[in-house]
């Protein structure tokens, strides 16, 4: 891989005071799994859940190149805890494409949420929440993304840049292959500091301050003619709830 620049790891030490000061932390591969209190093989367990995923049928971009599965939990302390399946919902406000309408995913797999790593992950993260706005029940939402070269590019952020209106966002990249592009860049809402990097190593993690950072994923295109695909686990929590409660 050409012309990318290698993400600002933070140490596993540093990542609450990182994520106060800066706004976004990156962790590595290795400290992802002491992290979540996991192992490589593991996550890497995990992976063969990205394959076949269901399209994304909600795309107004007219695109086929996107496929997901979503699933809601609470995370309270060491509680973890699915909700019912639920749609997906976003204010137009940070959302202007696919905003303002109820997005019904397929469910994520029973056999991927009962994994002792997928509830460390959970865990893992309701922990940076609180360490980040206090202790209190966290309203997670995860998604299972597969972007891939059907249409001759993919789009893994289809918004543009953009906040998600929750508390913390995680972006794990659960893997490339045969692919260019797909570089994040995260910027300071309120500021002129931004960076650019290419999550390139299976399972490694970006983290973002929701209310400081804005955040994309610029297109992928294939390297060859079998083109390629990148898988992402998105994982945002928020206090409170979740966003949509109520609509109707």
């Amino acid at each position: 891989m050409s012309n990318t620049f290698s993400p600002p790891w933070t140490p596993l030490e540093r990542l609450d005071s990182q994520l106060k000061e800066r706004g976004f932390a990156a962790l590595q591969p290795a400290d992802v799994c002491r992290w979540a209190s996991t192992d490589p093989a593991s996550l890497a367990d995990l992976r063969a859940d990205w394959e076949g995923l269901p399209p994304d049928e909600y795309l107004r971009d007219g695109g086929n190149y996107r496929r997901r599965r979503h699933a809601c939990f609470v995370v309270d302390g060491p509680e973890v805890q699915q909700t019912p399946q639920r749609p997906h919902w976003q204010p137009v406000q940070y959302n202007a494409l696919h905003g303002g309408m109820q997005r019904w995913f397929a469910p994520m797999l029973e056999g991927t949420v009962s994994r002792p790593a997928w509830q460390g992950i959970l865990k893992a993260m309701a922990g940076v929440a609180s360490a980040l706005r206090g202790p209190q029940p966290w309203f997670v939402e995860a998604h299972q993304f597969r972007i891939d070269t059907t249409d001759g590019i993919g789009r893994p952020t289809p918004e543009g840049a953009h906040r998600d209106g929750v508390d913390l966002v995680a972006v794990f990249l659960v893997g490339r292959e045969g692919i260019k592009g797909g570089e994040t860049r995260v910027f300071e809402a309120d500021g002129p500091a931004g960076q650019r990097f290419t999550l390139a190593e299976s399972w490694s993690l970006l983290l973002l301050d929701d209310p400081r950072m804005i955040h994309e994923s610029t297109p992928i295109q294939p390297l060859g003619e079998q083109g390629g695909h990148r898988d992402t686990l998105v994982l945002t929590c928020r206090a409170g709830g979740f966003q949509g409660d109520g609509v109707v």
